[in-house]
């Protein structure tokens, strides 16, 4: 558990950690880099570098948290990654469930095997579960049609990093859209026409809009306003 300077959650959970790269999006993933990091330090947890493993100490951590928080699980892994076993994802489910009282984000970038454990009847959802897939170009726009297959109660799309124009969304059964900038030594450039073209179409489906970051390799010198504003939309539960 860690306090977070992501600007929509508040706190990070990492029941496990590790991944590898599945599309565009990944190229330059901070998780990544904050593993090596994190191994040269010397921190056990981080010992594995980048590959995938459980951590089923993590499980007991949220029962802790008396103040209701909103949290990101697994900033630094994929919950459903292939190699994240069904019966552990189902623990931290339950431990989701059994702490009604924080909100807990999921985000893939794997949405088919979201979609199968669901069809399957393996995901015990509960309010408090938003589920989220990663979404930075039109060449993963299908992720939200399986997004959208599953039985999750909130439902929401991180465009970020945006790297292309998103244009003609089907945001029905959608609650929320985060869109941001890349950021770091290389950051790919993000159109502001993606932008507004994104936040107009969240308007007219009644969806909230959440604008992150314009990013750059130098992010708090961009800022986050767009049209001489900010954008702090929450879904409504």
């Amino acid at each position: 558990m860690a306090q977070s300077s992501i600007e929509w959650t508040e706190m990070t959970w990492n029941p496990t950690t590790g991944c590898d790269k599945v599309s565009a999006g990944c190229k330059f993933c901070y998780a990544e880099v904050m593993s090596k990091r994190l191994k040269a330090m010397g921190i056990e947890k981080y010992q594995n570098g980048f590959d995938i493993k459980i951590h089923e100490e993590e499980l007991k951590k949220p029962y802790s948290w008396k103040k209701p928080r909103v949290v990101f699980v697994n900033s630094m892994s994929d919950l459903f990654h292939p190699d994240v076993p069904v019966d552990f994802i189902q623990k931290v489910f339950k431990v989701m469930k059994e702490n009604p009282q924080h909100v807990f984000q999921l985000l893939t970038k794997r949405p088919e095997i979201l979609k199968y454990y669901d069809s399957e009847g393996w995901l015990d959802w509960s309010h408090n579960i938003w589920m989220g897939i990663s979404v930075e170009d039109e060449r993963v726009m299908d992720r939200i049609d399986l997004l959208r297959d599953t039985n999750a109660r909130v439902k929401f799309l991180s465009c970020e990093p945006l790297i292309g124009p998103l244009p003609n969304m089907n945001l029905e059964k959608i609650d929320w859209v985060i869109v941001g900038g890349e950021s770091g030594r290389k950051p790919r450039p993000m159109d502001t026409d993606w932008v507004t073209d994104i936040k107009d179409q969240c308007k007219k489906a009644n969806v909230a809009f959440f604008f992150k970051q314009w990013g750059g390799t130098n992010k708090k010198k961009t800022g986050r306003e767009l049209e001489g504003r900010t954008w702090d939309e929450m879904p409504i539960q």
